[in-house]
């Protein structure tokens, strides 16, 4: 079970972290990532982590803005959110890949999936 927190009303320029806590003992060997989702648009990735967080890998569109590190002692993937845009906006879920040791882009490679967190950038 994954559970992701840290969203909320930011205004352009600004900054956020999101967090997202798993359950059980096996955290520490699965790559995760981050997804966002706006209204009317296809869930994309993000960013993501191998298990051991020594591989990440970004989309783009936030390279040098957004970070994606872990903490593989307290089960907690995080999203570090700078210079955050009103395209940012979106629902942002955590998820994780048990059959891969580097971070991958395509959502279907994820099997559990957090509940998501909303992220609203103001201009």
């Amino acid at each position: 079970q994954l559970q992701a927190s840290g969203g909320g009303l930011v205004q352009a320029g600004g900054s956020l972290i999101l967090s997202c806590v798993a359950s059980g003992s096996t955290f520490s060997r699965y790559a995760m990532g981050w997804f966002h989702q706006a209204p009317g648009t296809e869930r994309e990735f993000v960013a993501g982590i191998s298990p051991g967080g020594t591989s990440t890998s970004s989309a783009v569109s936030v390279k040098g803005r957004f970070t994606i590190s872990r903490d593989n002692a307290k089960n907690t993937v995080y999203l570090k959110m700078d210079v955050l845009k009103p395209e940012d906006t979106a629902v942002y879920y955590c998820a994780a890949d048990p059959r891969s040791i580097v971070p991958r882009p395509d959502r279907s490679d994820y099997q559990f999936w957090g509940q998501g967190t909303l992220v609203t950038v103001s201009s």
